[in-house]
């Protein structure tokens, strides 16, 4: 059975021109489902290409749509037209040693390591976990949702996930992490689009919502939540996706890249209780 929230959508996130003050939040009830191999593969592909962008095809997003759906106790998707709907959100973890030969698993850690390279204490760390060898098991968080979704969901989410795993470790299945690898995205701005963000001039409500999110020389994080998951994180690397374009001088879109973060698998009920305390449901 489906556990219901309602949550209030953000008015910031809508494209429709209108200035947030002028309008009222909107009650959406948000349905929590198991992923369903009959109804969301094609989302979870898209929704994996949304977290990879042009790296995408590098990291097999096909099969680790497969994956995901091959485990469907472990994991939350989040609908709002019942269960045959595409799912706004999803959430997961996939053991990369259990699956180290499975062909996403096997692209993921070479794709890890090789961005890794930038950073030599997370890259060594990362080798050392993932050798086909080591007694350590890394869960790869895969979390990934559209735009106008609030972060209100996502302490819910990983509530769940939490609790997920526990359940799994009860029936004896593979989910005894030593760590979990985060991947997110970030987005970069000039310092003449920061300062135009933080001008007198109207903003559009998307440079709005841009200049509230914390930002670190000109990075900000697509998922909020990732700024809670670097407080317990061993290490956290951003990095340049492999195949994309850069961006033209006053050319339309954004500079994107892509976010790592190492976090000790102990410490996940307590990021919990952090992403609860930060992101409390709307009064």
């Amino acid at each position: 059975m489906a556990k219901r929230k309602s949550l209030a959508a953000d008015p910031e996130l809508d494209s429709d021109g209108e200035d947030a003050s002028e309008r009222s939040l909107v009650d959406v009830d948000f349905d929590f489902f198991d992923p369903h191999p009959d109804v969301d593969y094609l989302a979870l592909k898209r929704l994996a290409t949304q977290l990879f962008q042009g790296d995408a095809e590098l990291l097999h997003v096909n099969d680790l749509a497969d994956l995901i759906l091959s485990q469907p106790l472990v994991g939350t998707t989040v609908k709002c037209d019942g269960r045959e709907s595409d799912p706004y959100a999803v959430l997961t973890v996939l053991n990369m040693q259990v699956h180290q030969n499975h062909p996403s698993i096997k692209a993921l850690t070479e794709y890890a390591l090789a961005k890794s390279s930038a950073d030599p204490a997370f890259h060594g760390a990362l080798q050392n976990l993932l050798d086909p060898a080591s007694s350590s098991h890394v869960g790869f968080v895969f979390s990934e949702r559209l735009i106008n979704m609030p972060v209100q969901v996502m302490p819910h989410m990983y509530r769940m996930l939490t609790d997920e795993i526990q359940w799994a470790l009860d029936d004896n299945e593979p989910y005894n992490f030593t760590h979990l690898l985060v991947m997110s995205r970030i987005y970069r701005l000039s310092p003449e689009e920061e300062a135009e963000l933080q001008g007198p001039a109207p903003r559009s409500k998307r440079q709005k919502q841009i200049a509230q999110q914390p930002s670190s020389g000109g990075v900000y994080p697509f998922h909020p939540e990732d700024e809670q998951i670097q407080k317990i994180a061993l290490h956290s690397l951003d990095y340049n996706f492999t195949n994309t374009k850069p961006r033209e001088e006053n050319g339309f879109g954004l500079d994107m890249g892509g976010r790592m973060m190492l976090v000790p698998a102990a410490r996940l009920r307590e990021l919990v209780s952090i992403l609860q305390n930060a992101y409390p449901p709307p009064s």
